[in-house]
């Protein structure tokens, strides 16, 4: 096991290293607001953290080469994201490359005594295979609100039996290792900050649309949580007045009228009342649809499923109208499993935003789909746990 670095300066280095890869003292202190003496003290203090080793000599700046130095190579973090109906697990390094991942799905309604199960399975396997003798550190994301602080979820709407459950605690003793949990958008929101579309920006909102909506909020480069945790639940902002009654108890919620579970109900239904044949087929070749199926048949031209997304679309994007116009985001990024609808429903929620929010607000400002896909949260996991052990004790 490692130590934590000692002050906010050793932290800071770590970070960079972590970001930017090995590096030489010179080029540490082109970017810390360090003296040379005291910059050097803290770079031989790093290694008897066991967070820092030495790494051969830099390229000469002129006069004597300075060494590089750079992060424990043997150090490993595990990522895991815990969707509604899949589990994602992955190992990466101190610099959060991904060195294997592995993908299962999963019911989250299955409780987390089964679901713990199946992660650690998957922890053993992905250790088995030899990418990590053990785990330094592990950041968990789950598909509901947490008291961060503790890393215990706080009645999660799509998650029975999980309420109150010690998920840090209960990790932590079964891995061996320091975990940190969160919501799933927030790691979804870390990933696509560290190696994704929103590497440059510092203020942005990431959405996921999967079995629920959720938005992660990053505010100068930090995700905002929420007093209690619950900041970024725009799935239940009701996007239509006396709609549909919706899992936390209320009607007309955005969750209950478009996300992967909606999408897939209203696309039986049209299927059943003979609205369209693609879908039909589908149904009655699966059994059921789903969000896939919608995608399918929109791509094979099918006029009801395109007006499904449409639909959903500008109704997300109304919801996120109005977080535009009250947060004054740099960037948009849509994620999540229903994003495999593409440019139809990116097109639509674009519509909204830009038509509804004032120009100041969307002159500038991009909407896209997230560039990691599934990988988002289990980089965003790694993230979440480097930041925990590269910040002092």
């Amino acid at each position: 096991m490692t130590a934590r670095p000692a002050n906010a300066h050793q932290a800071r280095l770590l970070t960079l290293l972590r970001d930017g890869g090995p590096n030489s003292r010179a080029q540490l202190g082109d970017q810390v607001d360090l003296s040379r003496s005291k910059l050097a003290v803290e770079v031989d203090r790093l290694p008897e953290t066991g967070l820092v080793v030495a790494d051969g000599l830099a390229a000469s700046r002129g006069g004597r080469r300075s060494h590089n130095i750079r992060l424990n190579p043997e150090l490993r973090f595990l990522g895991v994201d815990i969707g509604a109906t899949s589990v994602d697990v992955a190992v990466t390094n101190a610099e959060l490359e991904t060195l294997g991942h592995l993908n299962q799905p999963m019911d989250v309604r299955e409780g987390p005594v089964a679901v713990f199960e199946q992660v650690l399975a998957m922890a053993a396997k992905l250790r088995a295979s030899g990418l990590a003798e053990g785990f330094d550190g592990a950041g968990i994301g789950v598909p509901g609100p947490v008291r961060f602080p503790e890393g215990i979820p706080v009645a999660p709407p799509i998650m029975p039996g999980w309420d109150g459950f010690p998920v840090r605690e209960a990790l932590s003793q079964e891995l061996g290792c320091p975990v940190m949990v969160d919501n799933d958008v927030n790691l979804m929101a870390m990933g696509e900050q560290h190696a994704g579309v929103a590497r440059t920006v510092a203020d942005f909102l990431c959405v996921k649309i999967g079995t629920g909506i959720g938005c992660g909020i990053v505010v100068g480069g930090e995700v905002y949580r929420g007093t209690t945790g619950s900041a970024g639940d725009i799935g239940h902002i009701q996007a239509v007045p006396d709609g549909r009654p919706c899992a936390c108890g209320n009607r007309g919620c955005l969750e209950a009228h478009f996300s992967g579970a909606a999408l897939a109900r209203d696309a039986v239904e049209a299927a059943q009342q003979g609205l369209s044949a693609e879908l039909a087929s589908r149904l009655e070749t699966n059994g059921g649809l789903t969000a896939v199926d919608v995608a399918a048949a929109a791509s094979a031209g099918d006029a009801t499923a395109l007006d499904l997304i449409r639909e959903g679309g500008n109704r997300t994007g109304q919801v996120i109208a109005g977080l535009v116009s009250f947060f004054n985001p740099g960037l948009v990024v849509i994620g999540g499993g229903v994003t495999g609808l593409g440019h139809t429903l990116l097109a639509a929620i674009r519509t909204q935003v830009y038509r509804q929010s004032l120009p100041l607000a969307t002159g500038n400002l991009p909407i896209v789909l997230g560039e990691l896909g599934p990988t988002a949260g289990v980089i965003g996991g790694a993230r979440l746990i480097s930041d925990h052990l590269f910040s002092p004790a």
